[in-house]
């Protein structure tokens, strides 16, 4: 995402989530925990604008993504998004589902590591946004459900489809985006759904540990290795060959890879800059 900002201010008030910022980590907190932090048009709109925002700031290196109360994200809000779209028609259908799909597109692309904190449920659009973040720290409440067939729809919601055969492989997403049946945190370890199975309660403390590792971390190099990620899923080899060529080219001319060998001759820890 291009750094460059025309004449709008930073937004510092989100009304529909908690953001917090320290020292290159931003956390930002699904903060409805009344209604399971069930998602709505508005909180749509602000990850979407929020995730841009910090994409352009670049002092953000790592973001941890949690949810409020007894669970991560209960999915949309059903009265107020089911209950609004069956009155919508056709160009306002296509305008939310295509933004539900840039709040994915935004996780995916965002220059830093996504951490997903996920305790309690995980369920529908809450799935999905755990599963498009770089990492799913969970505790073992953490259930997933791929809940859209359950109410008429695709289960290839939000990227979905595209995504967790990615995480998981054809045969275990083909029964959890088919079936809708929830994937407690045992089983979610075992197929690759979740990178880290913290202990009770400490999904949150867990998720923020990693999210400061990253953040300390080479920020430049990290976040080409999350695009090449993205970027070469769908490449032939000799494309994504040619990609890392170019790409290690690159970070072979900054200061980080200077600060390695400095720090390697000098037998001390490297002092990354992120450039």
């Amino acid at each position: 995402m291009s750094p460059f900002t025309g004449s709008a201010p930073r937004t510092e008030d989100w009304r529909h989530l908690r953001l917090t910022l320290d020292q290159g980590v931003a956390t930002v907190t699904l903060a409805r925990p009344e209604k399971l932090n069930a998602l709505t048009f508005g909180a749509y709109a602000d990850l979407r604008d929020l995730l841009a925002e910090l994409a352009r700031d670049g002092s953000v290196h790592a973001l941890v993504l949690g949810g409020e109360g007894r669970g991560f994200c209960s999915g949309g809000d059903v009265d107020e998004i089911i209950g609004a779209t069956l009155a919508m028609d056709t160009r306002q259908l296509l305008d939310f589902n295509r933004m539900t799909g840039q709040v994915v597109r935004a996780l995916r692309e965002c220059p830093f590591p996504v951490v997903a904190a996920v305790h309690g449920a995980a369920a529908g659009a809450g799935a999905v946004l755990a599963l498009a973040a770089d990492f799913r720290v969970a505790d073992p409440s953490a259930r997933f459900s791929f809940l859209f067939t359950k109410v008429g729809l695709s289960g290839g919601d939000m990227g979905a489809a595209y995504l967790l055969p990615r995480v998981v492989g054809l045969g275990h997403a083909t029964r959890l985006l088919m079936l809708g049946e929830p994937v407690r945190a045992p089983e979610a370890e075992r197929i690759g759904l979740i990178s880290v199975l913290a202990d009770e309660g400490q999904a949150g403390a867990e998720a923020a540990a990693l999210a400061r590792r990253l953040a300390d971390g080479p920020s430049l190099a990290l976040a080409q290795t999350k695009a090449l990620l993205t970027a070469e899923l769908d490449m032939p080899l000799s494309a994504a060959i040619e990609m890392d060529a170019s790409t290690q080219a690159l970070l072979m001319t900054g200061a980080d890879y200077a600060e390695f060998h400095a720090a390697f001759t000098a037998r001390r820890a490297p002092l990354w800059q992120g450039r």
